[in-house]
């Protein structure tokens, strides 16, 4: 088995803020997170494929179509929006980076031809970021 990964970057506004929580406790969590108006980062997103290499290409997947995929599924929805407001994924659910990999994952899934999946990594920032990989790993 090979693993081969794909990087693409996307900039994205966000804020964390629990609605079942009083302003002062989402606050106290999440400190300067929990302004409203938003903060921005220049994320980049890793996508990790496994499989066997196919051999007459000699590719485990065509990076082409990776590229395509990633730029379809995650790149052209998340990149130069607010995910509170302008994702649907995040109406409901408060995007942290945890949550940012998690919601990636789901929007990749099944959607890769001749490997499966095997990790999505999410840097906020150059000394921050998430692994994830897959719903029951």
């Amino acid at each position: 088995m090979i693993l081969l990964t794909r990087k693409a970057e996307f900039s994205s506004a966000h804020f964390y803020w629990n609605p079942d929580w009083s302003e002062e406790e989402n606050v106290r969590v999440f400190g300067k997170c929990a302004n409203r108006q938003g903060h921005g980062h220049n994320y980049t997103l890793e996508v990790t494929v496994a499989g066997e290499i196919e051999p007459v290409s000699g590719f485990v997947i065509d990076l082409k179509l990776l590229k395509e995929i990633m730029e379809r599924e995650v790149v052209s929805v998340y990149d130069h929006r607010h995910l509170n407001f302008e994702v649907p994924e995040f109406a409901e659910m408060i995007p942290t980076t945890e949550n940012i990999a998690l919601a990636i994952w789901r929007r990749l899934v099944g959607k890769i031809e001749n490997g499966r999946l095997h990790r999505v990594r999410v840097y906020e920032m150059p000394d921050l970021f998430v692994d994830f990989y897959g719903e029951g790993a």
